[in-house]
């Protein structure tokens, strides 16, 4: 009995001191969102400028990571929501909806009124009610340096039959988070882990929530047992038992000051509602055989034919104290959740009559072994994956080259019944692709207009242009040569302040339009010293 309540008490005092910290970074980050909710709100701002549903074909959308690609579930086609891109100087966020149609091969850029507000490292489900529906929760903003974070606690659903977006509100969900995984169970989407990050901490969570899509709420678990530790970027799948497997991910902890160690993690982990018992739920830790993927973190995940779960790519880092090397991969893994097994996924030049066995084979010569030179996707992080008609659809996702990232917007395709070759679908050159290194002069960043791809920014850009002309042509109070920010804003604060009562709307708090003036007036300043690309949409009517 003693040991047991140590183990109790034990158990009670991680908690508070997850709440603690879980206080002590909301209280941190919560003046580096309120900084960024006004970039927030002029995007929201533009957005609801656009009052129907236009639909444009289009090139395949620009380079990007940590966006969402899901199935249409009536139609054959793809759905590619957000992301982020990163030019060396400038972080690009989107909420650009693109649909790719399978069967002719091309892209439509589709623009609906009051979509979700830009960012990445979200999650998508979809579920087949009322002709589709694609639901999405969380995800982050970033600062156009990367420097501050915005993290998304909202739910939002686009209506596939409709072309609407509907903003859901339930209270007693999850806070806000990125790199959380969330799934489609029954009539529920189950989400767990992620996390949130400020400029000083950050914290990964463990939690699971459900939300119920009959009744619009949302309610959080206790499962029993002994579940993952906080994590983000794991696998987490549906088995065709009506379970969940969560699988890997990532976490770090600061060991001291200024020094983080992370950690990629490889256990596997069941989730088990009980039988008979509304809302009761077990976490189980399982040991599976077989190939086993080695440690990584970055991976993307699809649900295979068969109910396999298929795992993609990553990156395995080597830290040191003093630096982090990745190593990028491109290999496939198959996991098969009634056989508890990890399976190779091994191309071929002939597959073998019917899909089971190949994905066990390692004897059969591949495609080098042959003589023949395989086509397939490069090591990448973060990339989209999605299955349809028992294809695999890998999109974008990035890489690293010395201190260069790469962000790739290749499309390939691999039937995953005849497991002999990948398919390009569009081709990328990552060669081609501009980086900006952080010495570049205002004339070289001035040379980068355009940079971020999409189109999206210089639309922004126009528009601005155009409402600045119907107010007036009222300009913003230029930089002097050489003067510093802490003389800038004392000048100009009466004109940034009218902007910014402008982006956070009538009866927002004085305190916070103060704040957003400041982010106003701070971002027009930097963007004079040449921190801004020219190509970017900047707030209100920034250029």
């Amino acid at each position: 009995m003693g040991k047991k309540g140590k183990k109790e008490k034990k158990g009670r005092g991680a908690e508070k001191t997850a709440a603690k910290m879980e206080k002590k970074v909301s209280k941190r980050s919560r003046k580096e969102e309120e900084d960024l909710e006004a970039l927030i709100a002029h995007f929201q701002t533009l957005d609801a400028r656009k009052t129907q549903v236009v639909e444009t074909p289009c090139s395949p959308p620009s380079p990007r990571l940590n966006a969402s690609l899901s199935t249409h579930p009536e139609k054959d086609e793809l759905i590619l929501f957000g992301g982020e891109y990163f030019n060396g100087q400038k972080t690009f966020l989107y909420n650009e909806l693109y649909v790719y149609n399978i069967r002719k091969d091309s892209w439509t850029k589709v623009e609906i009124p009051n979509p979700p507000p830009r960012r990445c490292a979200h999650q998508a489900v979809v579920v087949p009610q009322g002709g589709g529906q694609l639901w999405i929760f969380g995800g982050e903003f970033a600062s156009p340096d990367g420097e501050q974070f915005y993290h998304y606690k909202d739910l939002w659903v686009l209506h596939l039959a409709t072309k609407t977006w509907e903003q859901v509100r339930s209270p007693g969900g999850p806070s806000g988070r990125s790199g959380h995984r969330m799934v489609a169970w029954k009539r529920q989407l189950i989400l767990f882990g992620g996390f949130h990050e400020s400029t000083r901490d950050y914290i990964y969570y463990n939690d699971v929530y459900a939300f119920n899509l009959d009744t619009f709420t949302w309610s959080k678990l206790s499962p029993s047992g002994t579940g993952p530790t906080p994590r983000s970027g794991c696998q987490m799948t549906v088995t065709p038992q009506g379970n969940i497997i969560i699988y890997g991910g990532y976490s770090k902890q600061r060991v001291r000051k200024d020094v983080d160690r992370g950690t990629q993690h490889s256990d596997m982990f069941l989730l088990k509602a009980e039988d008979g018992s509304e809302g009761k739920w077990s976490w189980t830790r399982i040991n599976p055989s077989g190939a086993k993927p080695t440690p990584r973190s970055g991976f993307s995940v699809a649900v295979a034919p068969n109910h396999q779960t298929l795992l993609f790519g990553g990156v395995c880092d080597e830290e040191e104290e003093e630096s982090l090397e990745g190593d990028f991969l491109n290999d496939l893994h198959f996991y098969d959740p009634v056989r508890n097994r990890w399976f190779a996924g091994q191309l071929k030049v002939l597959a073998a009559p019917g899909a089971a066995g190949q994905l066990e084979s390692d004897d059969d010569d591949g495609p080098e072994e042959a003589g023949v030179a395989p086509v397939e996707p490069s090591p990448r992080s973060n990339a989209m994956l999605a299955v349809k008609h028992g294809r695999l659809y890998l999109y974008g996702g990035m890489f690293e080259a010395g201190d260069r990232q790469v962000t790739l917007s290749d499309l390939y395709c691999l039937d995953l019944h005849k497991m002999e070759e990948w398919m390009v679908l569009v081709e990328t050159d990552p060669e081609s692709q501009e980086w900006l290194e952080e010495t570049d002069t205002d004339e070289d960043s001035e040379e980068a207009e355009g940079a971020e791809g999409g189109g999206e920014e210089d639309e922004d850009e126009e528009e601005e242009e155009e409402e600045s002309g119907e107010e007036g042509g009222e300009e913003h109070p230029s930089v002097a040569p050489g003067e510093l920010f802490a003389d800038y804003l004392p000048r100009t604060e009466q004109h940034w302040l009218r902007c910014a009562r402008e982006s956070v709307g009538p009866g927002a708090p004085e305190r916070r339009v103060l704040r957003a003036a400041q982010a106003l007036a701070q971002a027009f300043y930097d963007g004079s010293a040449g921190r801004w690309t020219k190509g970017g949409a900047v707030p209100c009517g920034l250029k």
